[in-house]
């Protein structure tokens, strides 16, 4: 996944805002709260982090092309980044991704998710 690829994802999602920060990095966040980066790889190639539930976390920590996300793991939180990917993993990507904003966006309050149009029951 390119990072023009990632933002037109993310930016496809309900409520969403875009900054740039943290080192030149593709910042996506919903309600204010932080829930996928596109950057801070080492090497030359896209890395992406978002936010996992627990299980994923525990998973996605020893998987090839995965890791704990530097700085925001250390820090008990949890976060993944993914700075192997290929062609093969955008839809697994994507998914993880639509988890991180999941979370995020339920983790607002209810006065902000209705303000948002988020999360409502029809």
């Amino acid at each position: 996944m390119t990072y023009d690829d990632f933002n037109h994802y993310c930016g496809s999602l309900p409520a969403t805002t875009h900054v740039v920060q943290w080192g030149n990095s593709q910042v996506w966040k919903v309600g204010g709260k932080v829930f996928a980066i596109g950057g801070w790889n080492d090497k030359k190639l896209p890395a992406f982090t978002f936010k996992t539930s627990p299980l994923n976390y525990d998973f996605l920590s020893h998987k090839q092309g995965y890791r704990p996300a530097p700085y925001l793991a250390s820090r008990g939180m949890k976060w993944i980044q993914q700075f192997e990917g290929s062609a093969e993993l955008d839809e697994e990507l994507l998914y993880y991704l639509a988890e991180s904003y999941r979370i995020v966006s339920l983790g607002l309050t209810k006065k902000k998710q209705k303000e948002l149009g988020l999360n409502q029951e029809g």
